[in-house]
């Protein structure tokens, strides 16, 4: 059995996992059990980076108002629907865009809900810098802004001020999936890297130094498991 690493005030370790392309439900299920770790058994704080299957979400304050196709459009394109437990309103995850789930400790960060989604967009923003992308934050608007498009989303869930959920980067996401939602409730476009430069990046390529930025943030020092070594320590 693999071991877990656990938080410590000297190290304070933080695990970075790529779980490559994974369905929702899969991907939901693997980020569950590693939240339950981390509540219980105090593994150390947790980032799960990959790419959805086409899924629209509804958060808690969500309206299926804003899902503008119908059932048989989104069975046409592959799309299907979920529930989901996080804050925010509806918003879609499919291939092409970055998710990264933040399992964080935050009675180790300052019990501070809002801070902890400022590190999130920051994190972002410096991450697009590099490829000569100025997004912005909007006040009460969570996630990134390129003008009135939105580049990137943030929904977090809190359970015994352990987070789950995180953010979505849009990369290179299909633009007729994105027509399908009214993004977060509102009349908004949603825009990706690749409508902003000739060539962007591969999506596995802005993982890692996102995932740098939140732990630079947070003071943590990441650590690099598979997903093999994340399933033997889940068994």
């Amino acid at each position: 059995m693999i071991s877990w690493p656990k938080w410590s005030d000297q190290t304070r370790p933080a695990v970075h996992v790529s779980l490559g392309r994974i369905g929702y439900d899969e991907g939901l299920a693997v980020q569950t059990a590693v939240h339950g770790h981390c509540v219980e058994d105090g593994w150390t704080d947790t980032f799960l980076s990959l790419q959805h299957d086409p899924v629209i979400t509804l958060g808690r304050s969500s309206s299926t108002d804003h899902i503008l196709a119908t059932p048989e459009e989104l069975d046409a394109l592959g799309i299907i629907t979920r529930p989901a437990d996080r804050g925010g309103n509806v918003t879609y995850h499919g291939p092409g865009q970055l998710v990264i789930y933040t399992i964080l400790d935050l009675r180790h960060h300052g019990k501070d809900i809002r801070g902890f989604v400022t590190v999130l967009e920051q994190a972002m923003l410096l991450a697009l810098k590099p490829l000569g992308i100025d997004a912005e934050r909007i006040p009460e608007r969570p996630g990134l802004w390129i003008g009135d498009r939105k580049i990137a989303s943030i929904g977090v869930a809190v359970r015994r001020w352990v987070t789950r959920h995180g953010l979505a980067l849009n990369v290179n996401v299909n633009p007729e999936h994105f027509r399908t939602i009214r993004p977060c409730g509102l009349d908004v476009k949603a825009v990706s890297i690749h409508d902003l430069m000739d060539a962007a990046p591969r999506v596995e390529s802005l993982a890692a130094p996102l995932v740098d930025q939140m732990a630079a943030a947070l003071d943590l020092t990441v650590v690099h498991r598979t997903s093999s070594e994340l399933k033997e320590a889940l068994a």
